[in-house]
């Protein structure tokens, strides 16, 4: 069954109905959920925090957890179409802990660029929410403070190209509603990404180039000279 949920990814969510004797059923996504949240990460394994989101999002929909796939049985027809609703929610949920393996990649890259920042003895501040011309809050990874001329610093980093898109075009929405403080406050937009993984395209430099300047991890003096 083609259903109309979608995982992070836009990859649509396909659920199986198996028939049982006695007339019973068994509705499951033959383990392609828990196959697309190992794709987010080059980790082999999942950390405990994450089994435990899994666990808590299975136990609270009623859904069995079974040799890597997700299955809920009903012993009627009139019983399938809620137990489909259930399960498509619980595989949209599980894909969502992706969220938190990206979260804790940037986390990671962002720390790196604080300590070569520090090394540099260039002031900055880390996370600072900033208003767009729309209302809406952006949190900048380093708001970098310099005499001449300050930088609003996001960086983009992941292992997996099926993500680098959707990170493309967020830090793209971010400095387009952000625009307007390049001749208010006279800063500069600077995007810095994470090159030492063959995630990105030259296609996701062009998006975010055209309202940032780029600059490679790789090339870390060039990024000192822009900021400084």
């Amino acid at each position: 069954i083609r259903t109309p949920f979608l995982y992070p990814d836009g990859d649509v969510i396909d659920l199986y109905v198996v028939v049982k004797d006695g007339g019973t059923f068994s509705i499951t996504d033959y383990g392609e959920t828990i196959r697309w949240l190992k794709g987010q990460t080059l980790a082999r394994k999942k950390t405990v925090k994450q089994k435990q989101l899994m666990q808590d999002i299975c136990m609270t929909l009623g859904i069995e957890l079974f040799r890597g796939m997700l299955v809920v049985r009903v012993g009627a027809v009139a019983d399938l179409s809620d137990a489909m609703l259930r399960l498509s929610q619980c595989c949209v949920r599980v894909a969502d802990i992706s969220l938190t393996m990206r979260a804790k990649l940037v986390e990671s890259f962002s720390d790196e660029v604080a300590e070569l920042l520090d090394e540099n003895k260039i002031r900055y501040v880390r996370n600072e929410k900033i208003a767009g011309r729309s209302g809406h809050p952006y949190v900048i990874d380093f708001h970098i403070r310099q005499p001449e001329r300050s930088t609003l610093l996001n960086v983009l980093s992941t292992g997996n190209k099926a993500v680098a898109r959707s990170a493309a075009e967020r830090a793209t929405a971010a400095w387009f509603d952000l625009d307007h403080l390049k001749v208010t406050a006279g800063l500069q937009f600077v995007s810095l990404f994470d090159d030492t993984s063959d995630a990105w395209t030259e296609e996701e430099f062009r998006l975010v180039g055209r309202l940032s300047d780029i600059e490679l991890w790789s090339a870390p003096d060039a990024l000192i000279r822009k900021v400084a």
